[in-house]
């Protein structure tokens, strides 16, 4: 079973590796590694954070889509209705849990109809495109899911995306689906490119990509790109009570969608049609990875709303994938913001499932001693999705050849590396001495989730703590002191400082909770930040309750000063886990435990952190945190639900007060402002009578949602 701390080195190793992919794959159209291991990644972060939720790290992969659009020469579009991902399954077991998991939700028996669509996953690039009137206004592609790239002009070149919409159309309707390139025109492209001396592409997705995202046109114009609609994001009017009627009626508009789309009265049905598009998949001229699994009944999708990044009411069945054999050709170690080393095999360059990969993780010393991989083994690569992608075999690891030396000493810095007792992971203790730590720290406090300074990517982090220029976030204000320095290095002009300073100084009132989270305190992450914020509303107000419960542990502390016997050492434990759950009443946030609120005491009881954040709000001043929800009677409000909900599930009542910016909570206190109260409700009940607390049945809450619409 994997310990606490195994699980903590692997969420952080598998956000990094996330991360860069997300990076090369959405932004530079240059992957590394191909979809099966991200989605491997993707996959094993989320059940390690659903069994560990107090370790989700600060820059969890889980809470972002895609990847920002910063460094893109096309303009910026912001997504009127965000443009989610999908969850995925990866096997027939995992089918039947999505199925089971929506029928709890919409509290449905197992005898009630609900029906699927099905439809094969094309491997192409996310496109939206915004008609009014029947007339294509804007395309744009997904981006980060809330702000995309602006190609209209470019998808003005394909003949599958009409400009007029045939028929009665409404007023406005967002067509999304995917941009992608047949094997064959692929595959003439990469000759073309060849024959010109050009850059190759790694997979018709990537081409077809790289061809619609371009300044000019004219280039888009030249490459044989389809489309492929699978779905809409903002409308008008929605013209069908169904997934399967609505896109039957973009068909008749005019837009092409699968010929593999049909519906399916339940489970084996699904099952047998994902067989049947994985026996045609060989043969089809383009390429899937997957099979998309939707509700069918639009009512009942909107009532399974969102989580997180994704649908509750879609999920992609993907295809498994290949393994493949390559050489090692080097072992680098890399130094990450915690200062673990990372061991990564640089490869002899290999193509799995469409796709060049040139790296992979080693993950940490004993994976290397169990693998026993040396420079200048074969080795093969898994690519299943049902475990992390990694070297799963060493084909040469008998041959006469010196064990790979594990660093014990910090490439960065030189300071000693060391495992701690218990761990795996091999740390350089240089801590901010290490320039590795210290700027990956920075890099992610003005990372898109956190402050989000356009114009300060990683290298001019790199640059200017070479310069000695940015030691602490705090020093990201006080760049307008060196403008004059600035100018005339290599990349650096007039309009380009003056828009850098310019940036930062629009930060000077940031977001709460995007500041707290960029201080990247263990266990707070972005979701958490917001949680945070929305309860404290100021960062003063979060300190202050922190600051009281770090005195009063530390008096506590003191009645144990000196040598403890074997009792008393038993009676401070217990004591401890008793405050810490006190003290968790103090931070009063669901979904808080005494891991996070240890964690907030531990980052204020350091001096060191309480210089950065003094320094830090000495030159911003973030305003009072505003919650975005729907306006309604209940925003604001506490609200408690108890009893047989009977229209409606508890996880869905639940999302449905936080849609209407209440806050869910567990018990009835005097601070409660409404009770919820189905067949069966008991001592909650009693409670909201001893404390005044208004009470209303279901039908009541309903009315409450539906007049905030």
């Amino acid at each position: 079973m994997m310990t606490e701390a195994e699980a903590a080195n692997e969420l952080m190793r598998l956000a990094r590796a996330i991360h860069r992919a997300n990076k090369l794959y959405h932004a530079e159209d240059a992957p590394e590694i191909s979809d099966a291991e991200y989605d491997a990644m993707v996959r094993r972060n989320a059940e390690l954070e659903a069994a560990f939720p107090h370790l989700i790290r600060p820059d969890s992969p889980s809470s972002g889509v895609g990847h920002e659009v910063s460094a893109s020469p096309l303009a910026k579009v912001a997504h009127e209705v965000r443009m989610m991902s999908l969850d995925n399954a990866f096997s027939d077991e995992e089918v039947g849990e999505f199925v089971a998991r929506v029928r709890r939700f919409l509290n449905l028996p197992d005898e009630a109809p609900l029906a699927f669509t099905a439809e094969d996953k094309i491997d192409g690039l996310s496109c939206s495109l915004r008609y009014e009137h029947g007339r294509l206004v804007r395309a744009a592609t997904r981006g980060d899911g809330q702000v995309g790239e602006d190609v209209t002009a470019n998808v003005a070149h394909i003949a599958d995306i009409p400009q007029q919409l045939a028929g009665e159309v409404p007023e406005l309707f967002e067509v999304r689906g995917e941009v992608y390139m047949e094997r064959a025109a692929f595959a003439a492209l990469n000759a073309a490119q060849a024959a010109a001396g050009a850059k190759l592409f790694a997979n018709p997705r990537n081409a077809a990509a790289g061809s619609l995202r371009q300044k000019d046109a004219s280039v888009t114009a030249s490459r044989p790109l389809r489309f492929l609609a699978h779905g809409w994001g903002a409308a008008s009017a929605v013209p069908a009570a169904s997934q399967y009627e609505m896109m039957g009626r973009i068909c008749d508009w005019g837009l092409p969608v699968s010929r593999f789309l049909t519906r399916c009265a339940d489970l084996p049905a699904m099952l047998a049609h994902y067989a049947r598009i994985g026996a045609a998949r060989p043969d089809l001229p383009y390429e899937i990875d997957g099979v998309v699994l939707k509700v069918d009944d639009l009512a009942l999708q909107q009532r399974l709303g969102f989580v997180a990044k994704a649908p509750r009411w879609a999920i992609a069945r993907k295809f498994p994938a290949e393994r493949a054999e390559t050489l090692v050709e080097a072992i680098d170690i890399q130094v990450g913001r915690t200062g673990k080393l990372t061991p990564v095999g640089r490869l002899a360059p290999v193509l799995v499932g469409g796709v060049t990969v040139t790296n992979v993780t080693l993950h940490n010393r004993d994976e290397i001693a169990r693998l026993g991989v040396r420079v200048g083994d074969r080795v093969v690569l898994q690519r299943a999705g049902d475990v992390i992608p990694q070297v799963v075999e060493n084909l040469t690891r008998d041959e006469d050849r010196p064990a790979f030396a594990f660093p014990d000493h910090c490439p960065e810095c030189g300071s000693e590396a060391l495992a701690e007792e218990g761990e795996v992971d091999v740390r350089c203790t240089g801590g901010l001495v290490c320039p590795a730590q210290r700027t990956e720290r920075l890099k992610h406090f003005v990372s898109r989730a956190a402050l989000d300074i356009e114009g300060l990517g990683e290298k001019s982090i790199e640059e200017f703590f070479a310069l000695g220029w940015l030691e602490s976030p705090a020093d990201i204000f006080r760049l307008h002191r060196r403008r004059a320095e600035l100018v005339g290095r290599e990349g650096w002009k007039d309009k380009s400082v003056d828009n850098l300073l310019a940036a930062i100084e629009a930060k000077r009132a940031p977001d709460a909770a995007r500041l707290l989270f960029g201080l990247g305190i263990r266990h707070v992450g972005a979701v958490t930040a917001r949680d945070l914020m929305k309860r404290f509303v100021t960062l003063e107000a979060l300190r202050q309750t922190v600051d009281d419960i770090v005195a009063r542990a530390s008096a506590k502390d003191a009645q144990f000063a000196g040598p403890l016997e074997s009792q008393q050492m038993d009676e401070h434990r217990a004591l401890r886990r008793k405050l810490w759950n006190e003290f968790v009443g103090l931070i009063a946030v669901p979904g808080v435990g005494p891991e996070v609120t240890h964690a907030l005491a531990d980052f204020f009881h350091e001096p060191h952190n309480v210089a950065v954040w003094d320094d830090l709000l000495a030159e911003v001043s973030p305003p009072p945190y505003v919650v975005e929800s729907v306006a309604s009677e209940v925003a604001g409000k506490t609200v408690v639900f108890t009893g047989k909900l009977e229209t409606m599930s508890r996880d869905e009542a639940k999302a449905q007060a936080e849609r209407l910016g209440a806050r869910a909570a567990g018990s009835v206190s005097a601070k409660t402002d409404l009770v919820v109260a189905g067949p069966g409700a008991g001592s909650k009940l009693k409670e909201a009578e001893k404390h005044g607390v208004p009470v209303i049945d279901e039908a009541g809450w309903s009315a409450i949602v539906a007049r905030a619409g």
